[in-house]
């Protein structure tokens, strides 16, 4: 099949415009699932503020052709969220009219303490010495940081996609699947409070990774809070900071170049993704005095990451990256108010 073939196939009106809505119908239509999820997330980022004329999507893609890293090489350049220059073109959204309205819709009552709300679903699915550890784990790091003014801090939420909690990924795990998933769920069900109480006043970014169509949007427990236009970096592996083309670095250096001087992260998985772009972002970032704070209440992993395991020399794969995170001079702690 031509470029010129496949964009007539995902033009649904023929306009010669590839519009966001008519593309993600249509890669449904054609069935699009993992082979494509990797033209599927550039595709989808490219087309969220505008749409994409036939000419420049027919250049993209011979870009794509021609470039060692495919879809995640110099394409994502074009990003919305860069410059012809390559420098940010603005700021994350803070709080869009989507989240405006649901925040006002549901008021402003606060959740006392999220982070403890882990230890009973522990106990239910894992039992006492699970639960028990990770509320020794939550004591260790309790003590909440100072006080940060909501113009010197940024939240990034990491993957906060339905694939995880009941799509393509949670499908991998098998029969234990939705077992598996349970503190995901709690973590994303924290992050749409989050964004509910933060819709005006504290910015925040998102990334997402490569899934099928039918799994790549928000999970349901944030979509409401989530803008249709929300930007956000493509993040094929564990690191928000790869591919280098992908703008989060610029993002990085503005936030610094705002007076931001904390940012918060939020997401999953905590053991995996959130630990190493956590653990990248305080190497690359402390020389410019950013302090990297990795909030747990916001965070989750698969349910049998939280227990013991001889892999971890007796510790579970959660605590086991915590500690990590601190050693590397990441801020980790049990939650704290925005």
């Amino acid at each position: 099949m031509t470029a010129d073939e496949l964009f007539d196939l995902l033009d649904l009106d023929s306009d010669g415009q590839l519009r966001r809505a008519e593309f993600q119908e249509a890669a449904c239509r054609l069935g699009w699932h993992w082979l494509q999820a990797p033209l599927y997330a550039v595709l989808d980022h490219l087309t969220i503020l505008a749409p994409l004329p036939r000419r420049a999507f027919l250049s993209h893609l011979e870009q794509i052709e021609r470039d060692p890293y495919g879809p995640y090489g110099q394409v994502l350049r074009h990003s919305p969220l860069l410059s012809p220059a390559g420098s940010p073109v603005k700021p994350s959204y803070s709080g869009g009219e989507k989240k405006r309205a649901t925040a006002n819709a549901h008021g402003t009552d606060r959740e006392a303490d999220p982070s403890a709300g882990f230890v009973p679903l522990l106990q239910r699915i894992l039992g006492n010495q699970a639960a028990d550890d990770y509320a020794t784990l939550l004591r260790e790091v309790k003590s909440p940081p100072p006080e940060i003014p909501a113009h010197d801090a940024a939240i990034l939420l990491i993957d906060p996609q339905r694939s995880f909690t009941s799509g393509a990924w949670k499908w991998s795990i098998g029969p234990d699947g939705d077992h598996e998933v349970e503190p995901l769920r709690r973590a994303f069900a924290n992050c749409g409070e989050l964004l509910r109480r933060s819709a005006c006043h504290l910015e925040t970014m998102f990334t997402r990774c490569p899934f099928p169509p039918e799994s790549y949007d928000w999970d349901e427990r944030i979509a409401e809070f989530v803008d249709d236009d929300q930007l956000y970096f493509v993040k094929p592996g564990n690191s928000a900071l790869w591919p280098p083309t992908n703008g989060f670095r610029e993002w990085l250096a503005s936030l610094v170049d705002r007076g931001k001087t904390t940012l918060v992260l939020g997401g999953c998985t905590l053991n995996s993704c959130v630990r190493v772009t956590a653990i990248e972002i305080r190497a690359l970032m402390a020389d410019r005095g950013m302090q990297v704070v990795v909030d747990l209440s916001l965070c989750g992993a698969r349910t049998s990451n939280y227990a013991r395991s001889e892999m971890f020399g007796g510790r579970s794969s959660v605590e086991s990256a915590v500690r990590e995170m601190m050693a590397a001079g990441v801020r980790v702690i049990a939650r704290r108010s925005y």
